[in-house]
């Protein structure tokens, strides 16, 4: 087994293995790729499933929880055992489901603004880019 020796900066002195990482990720594309939001230069189409696909998964688990919490709610109107189990089950399935199906519904259209949003942004950027860079 080798150890290999760290390089040492140009000053003679050795730093930490985070410092080093903070160095050397310290450029735009870097930073651009990294960051969670999609950025204002990446200009390639999202296909709308792409886009939508987180808040039409929380939509439909909402909804068969919610579904679910109907059943479980139903079934302890009927003379079955455990009848005190499914009058507390019911009512909590009804609104965890609930409450995923609202939402997702309110996600979609905080979304499309942030869609809207990006697209005036790139617009915008892109006439900066024309008349500043003559």
């Amino acid at each position: 087994v080798t150890m290999e020796i760290p390089p040492k900066s140009p000053d003679g002195s050795e730093k930490s293995p985070q410092s080093k990482e903070l160095l050397t990720s310290n450029t735009a594309s870097t930073l651009c790729i990294s960051s969670r939001s999609e950025s204002v230069w990446t200009s390639a189409s999202r296909s709308k499933w792409d886009i939508y696909h987180k808040p039409v998964i929380v939509v439909s688990v909402g909804a068969a929880v919610f579904v679910f919490g109907m059943v479980i709610t139903s079934l302890s109107w009927i003379q079955i055992k455990n009848k005190n189990v499914y009058k507390m089950c019911g009512p909590a399935f009804l609104s965890l489901g609930l409450m995923l199906l609202v939402c997702g519904l309110v996600w979609i259209p905080i979304i499309r603004k942030k869609q809207k949003q990006r697209q005036k942004s790139q617009f915008l950027q892109s006439l900066k880019s024309f008349f500043f860079n003559r």
